[in-house]
Formats: structure tokens, C-alpha cells, sequence
């Protein structure tokens, strides 16, 4: 009975295994075909670019120097009586003040002398035109031949007029050396050092001090040549910023004095020169600039139009990766017209709205087909929506359903 049972089991269960390990197979199978392929395209980022507008600054270093350097000396003889309190180093004066006084006794003395010889010149004038008024007269009465020029004491009217004038040299020239007892400031000023102290014995020609004019101030600085094309075509005059860095930083306002006019041998740069007006701020409450200082100077140079800014990572061997319609790289040759910083400014080989590639693939090809980063989820929402969309002929059969 049991023998006759399992010739009929063992049939139906080997039966039963292969339609089960055909079922799995065929499930796997399926799976395999409903398996959506791999997308192998490099994944990048892009950015669009559009051309604009740029203001080239034009920047250089350069110390602060006095426009003007004078070295006081005396031109008179004498003893120093006293100096102005701010005649030291460091001090500053302003025009006009007296910075040293010589003893000016000798020298008034002298101006009333040539006082006096001036009077007495042109007391002996008016005599001598008195004279020459009556010979004058008197020759009316007697014939020509007799009237001569001595006659009329026209010699004598010249002599007592070149007296006069003399005289009144002697005046200046004896006023002039009064003057010069007293060492005046020329302009506005820094003192760097003064070199005699009261009692002291002065002859001319002597060494009194030096002084730095500080009623303006400059500062040359070199100009590269690849910046020397973008200097505006007008400089003189132009309005410039000077600046420092640091705790204490602060920036002044300056104009372009003036162009060298040459190129340095050595370093194949030119020169331009900066004016600062009042850098010790005696009539003003600005930043003092002091000379010596190490300073920044910035000025507008020519404007760029229509150039596109690019940071130099995505610029390689004056190339661009960029990426076509059709989501392919594709390489541009640019002109690099202008560096800033960490910037290149394009002149040309780049159009309005390029995608330029800013990640770039390990192994990039000229035709390589890319994705873009951040369209991949864009693309997946797009196939979820068109999957939920019915076809006008479904919809057709489910209604009439």
C-alpha cells in the first residue's frame, strides 16, 4: 500500500518543484529586464555668464616725501638772542613765525646811518636845482654862446641826483640786512633739527636748521607696464585715495600731480607722483600723514566694457570649459585682458549666457556628454508626473467602461 502511495506522490511532488523553480526564475528574469539601466555621465556644476561693465582701479605703493626741503642759514653776522619755542625737532611752525633772532643793534644803527646820508643827498638836490633854476634866468640875458651846459650846472644837478640814489640803496641794502636779523619760515613747516642755541655768534652763510615744507606732501610710486594701457588718458590732476593698513589705518584724499616721463632701466616702470594738501593737518582735523609713511595709492583707471569676470580656477591655459545645448563640454579660447586679485577679466570668447563648467570632470573630453548637477531630481519628478498622465485613448475606455 505505502509502495503504491509514493509512485503516485513522487511524481506530483518533482512536479510540483519544477513548476516552483520555473516560477522563480521567471520572477528573476523579469526583474532583470524591469532593472533600469545605470546612467554613466559625469555629474558637473555650471554657472551662466553674462558680460557687464568694469572699473579698472589702478593701485601702487609708495612712502611719503616733503615736496619742498629748505636748509636755513644766516645771512647776517651777529649773536643769537632768542628762537621760537617750536624751532626743535619735531616742531611745527607756520609761515611767516620768527624762528631765529640775530641782535639787530648794529644793523639799525647802520639804517640811521644811511638814513642820514640820504637826507644830506637830497638836501644837496634841492640846492643844486635851486642853483640851476637861477642860472637858468640869468642865461636869458646873455647870448648863446656863453649859456653852457656847466653853465646851467647840469653836471652838477646829475652828480647830486646819482648822490641821492645811492643813498637810497644804502637805506635799502642797510634795511634789508635789519630784515634778515630775523629767520622767518618761508611756508608752513616741519622742523628736522636746528643747529645753534642763544649766545651762540652768527656769520653769513652759518647753518641755522632744516626744515620740510608740510603744506603739501607726495608720494611716488611705480607703475607696471600691463597697467600702464589702462591709465586714464588725462592724469594730471585727477583725484586720488591714499591709504594705510593696520590698527590705525585711515585714508586721505589726494591728486595726481605728474607723470616721471620715464621708464626706470632697472625695473622697466614708470613713476607717477601723488600731491597731499596739509598732510599735518594744521588746518584741518584729518589723519596727519606723516613723512616716511608706507601708503597705498588707488585711482580710477579706464573703464572695461562688456568683459566677463571668471575666477582664475576655471581658467586654464587661457580655456574654458563650457557645456552646449545638447549637455556636451566643449572648450572656448579666451582673452584674458585684465587680472585682478583671484579674477579674470574676459575680453572675448565667451557669448552672453555661456554655461560655464565650475566642477569639471577627472578625465574631461572635448564632446563628452555631462549631467547637471541638481537636474537629476528635476528629471525624476518630471518621469513620476508623466507615469500618473493618462493617454486621451485610456481615458476614452475607462469612461466608456
Amino acid at each position: 500500500m505505502s509502495k503504491t502511495w509514493l509512485k503516485i506522490a513522487l511524481p506530483l511532488v518533482v512536479l510540483g518543484v519544477g513548476i516552483g523553480l520555473g516560477q522563480v526564475v521567471g520572477q528573476s528574469g523579469h526583474k532583470e529586464k524591469d532593472k533600469e539601466k545605470v546612467d554613466t555621465r559625469p555629474i558637473v556644476s555650471v554657472r551662466a555668464v553674462n558680460s557687464e561693465s568694469h572699473q579698472v582701479k589702478i593701485v601702487g605703493h609708495g612712502a611719503v616725501t616733503p615736496v619742498e626741503k629748505t636748509m636755513l642759514s644766516a645771512q647776517v653776522a651777529g649773536e643769537i638772542l632768542k628762537w621760537h619755542p617750536n624751532f626743535v625737532a619735531g616742531g611745527l611752525v607756520k609761515s611767516g613765525e620768527v624762528l631765529v633772532e640775530i641782535d639787530p643793534v648794529p644793523y639799525q644803527a647802520a639804517l640811521l646811518r644811511a638814513e642820514s646820508s640820504l637826507s644830506a643827498a637830497n638836501s644837496k638836490l634841492v640846492e643844486e636845482k635851486g642853483r640851476a633854476d637861477v642860472a637858468k634866468i640869468e642865461a636869458k640875458t646873455l647870448p648863446d654862446a656863453k649859456v653852457t651846459d656847466l653853465y646851467l650846472r647840469k653836471p652838477q644837478l646829475m652828480s647830486a641826483m646819482a648822490d641821492v640814489k645811492s643813498a637810497q640803496a644804502s637805506v635799502k641794502a642797510a634795511q634789508n640786512d635789519l630784515n634778515n636779523t630775523k629767520v622767518v619760515a618761508p611756508y608752513d613747516a616741519l622742523v628736522i633739527n636746528r643747529t645753534i642755541g642763544r649766545g651762540q655768534y652768527a656769520s653769513p652763510g652759518m647753518s641755522i636748521g632744516e626744515i620740510y615744507n608740510i603744506e603739501k606732501a607726495e608720494v611716488s610710486f611705480p607703475i607696471a607696464g600691463f597697467d600702464r594701457s589702462f591709465l586714464p588718458t588725462q592724469l594730471a590732476g585727477k583725484s586720488a585715495q591714499i591709504s594705510t593698513e593696520g590698527n590705525f589705518s585711515y585714508t586721505r584724499q589726494a591728486v595726481i600731480s605728474r607723470d616721471s616721463g620715464r621708464i626706470d632701466s632697472d625695473t622697466r616702470m614708470s613713476h607717477l607722483v601723488v600731491e597731499i594738501n596739509d598732510p599735518y593737518s594744521l588746518k584741518s582735523d584729518q589723519p596727519k600723514v606723516m613723512f616716511g609713511s608706507y601708503v597705498q595709492v588707488s585711482f580710477d583707471g579706464a573703464p572695461l566694457n562688456n568683459v566677463f569676470r571668471l575666477s582664475q580656477d576655471l581658467v586654464s591655459n587661457r580655456k574654458v570649459w563650457i557645456i552646449d545645448e545638447d549637455n556636451k563640454l566643449r572648450v572656448n579660447k579666451v582673452e584674458v585682458v585684465r587680472e585682478e586679485g583671484e579674477i579674470y577679466l574676459i575680453g572675448s570668447g565667451l557669448n552672453e549666457n555661456d554655461k560655464i563648467v565650475t566642477t569639471v570632470p577627472e578625465y574631461p573630453q572635448v564632446g563628452m556628454e555631462v549631467r547637471v548637477a541638481g537636474t537629476e531630481a528635476m528629471e525624476k519628478d518630471k518621469k513620476s508626473d508623466e507615469s500618473q498622465v493618462v493617454s486621451p485613448a485610456a481615458a476614452q475606455n475607462v469612461t466608456n467602461g
